[in-house]
């Protein structure tokens, strides 16, 4: 790859790039194989129904799941969900008397239940110019794609409710939550239509304002009992964002996959990188030691940031890598699926 190609960072005006680049050139996009991982159609996110099988947001994850520890976010039907068996205490109805136990230890034991809730989905899925951006496999934009439609999958196949907010660099699209395979179809036709608008030489957007904007209209739309996933590079994230996610995440499941791109953190050994926000550019010399540095520094610096709102704000952040497939990232980061790539229990 020419790394001497000029690549469009969207926000970016200083010698830091704070967002992404794509690699792709106006004629790699114009045949069906040079462009796909460049491109999502919503055929593409439909043909994931199928892997969406294979994870699950149950609330009792394996103990290395991201989500261990949550409390009882039912993405599942509604119903009644076995909770514990314990003493049986005066006042216990005696229908939930648990007969076999009893006789076993000659002790009553009752088995108790809990009530499932629905718990309606709300998707936010980035679009914005700095997710079109790619040096392995596929586009940020297309990574950010492909888990919005896994998420949507499994959520419907769970009986509930699913709905989001698709954004760009100027506006976006709400869509409340619906129990229905058109609902889906309707999220995924939205996605593709954004995704298919992204192109390298765009000007730049509003940076995190926009990003901001789809959390409020989220904290807007999940009153409580939601599960609200963000889909995002959170380029452009300030303080704003960091309340809006607090505020969303008191009343509701918060999930924030945040996707990312290699190429920061495995520069190429030399060469020089000309970055621009669509108005003002500035060339790195990738084979300066203080370049070198500089980046790696801020990479470092904002992945910390961003992984540690698990504990700032009790967030689980699932780091996605567009490099990678999506679907086999999203089983090894909810736990059920580990290095050596045994899947755990589904539902």
């Amino acid at each position: 790859m020419d790394w001497r190609k000029r690549l469009h960072l969207a926000g970016m005006a200083r010698a830091m790039p704070r967002a992404a680049a794509t690699v792709a050139t106006p004629e790699s996009a114009t045949t069906p194989s040079a462009s796909r991982g460049v491109r999502v159609s919503t055929s593409e996110l439909v043909a994931l129904e199928t892997a969406a099988r294979e994870f699950s947001f149950l609330p009792r994850q394996p103990v290395h799941s991201v989500l261990a520890g949550r409390h009882a976010s039912k993405v599942r039907g509604r119903g009644l969900d076995f909770e514990e068996l314990r003493l049986y205490l005066p006042g216990d109805d005696i229908r939930s008397m648990d007969w076999r136990v009893t006789a076993r230890t000659g002790t009553p034991h009752v088995r108790v239940f809990s009530e499932e809730k629905d718990r309606p989905a709300l998707l936010l899925v980035d679009q914005r110019i700095n997710m079109f951006f790619g040096t392995r496999r596929a586009m940020k934009s297309v990574a950010a794609a492909e888990a919005a439609a896994l998420v949507a999958w499994r959520v419907l196949m769970d009986g509930d409710r699913v709905g989001g907010v698709v954004f760009g660099d100027k506006d976006q699209t709400d869509l409340r939550p619906r129990r229905s395979r058109d609902a889906v179809l309707q999220l995924l036709g939205e996605i593709e239509r954004r995704n298919q608008a992204l192109r390298a030489d765009a000007p730049a957007g509003r940076g995190g304002a926009q990003l901001n904007e789809a959390l409020q209209q989220a904290a807007r739309l999940a009153h409580h009992d939601h599960l609200v996933v963000v889909i995002s590079d959170f380029d452009g994230h300030d303080a704003t964002t960091r309340e809006l996610m607090s505020r969303i995440a008191a009343r509701n499941d918060l999930l924030a996959v945040i996707v990312h791109d290699p190429f920061l953190t495995d520069l190429p050994p030399s060469g020089d990188l000309v970055v621009s926000d669509g108005e003002l550019q500035v060339e790195l010399g990738l084979g300066r030691d203080a370049i070198r540095r500089g980046i790696a520094s801020f990479a470092d610096a904002r992945s910390r940031e961003l992984l540690e709102w698990r504990r700032t704000i009790g967030v689980p952040v699932l780091p996605l890598s567009a490099a990678e497939e999506t679907a086999p990232q999203l089983r090894r980061l909810l736990g059920q699926e580990t290095p050596q790539g045994r899947r755990g229990r589904g539902p």
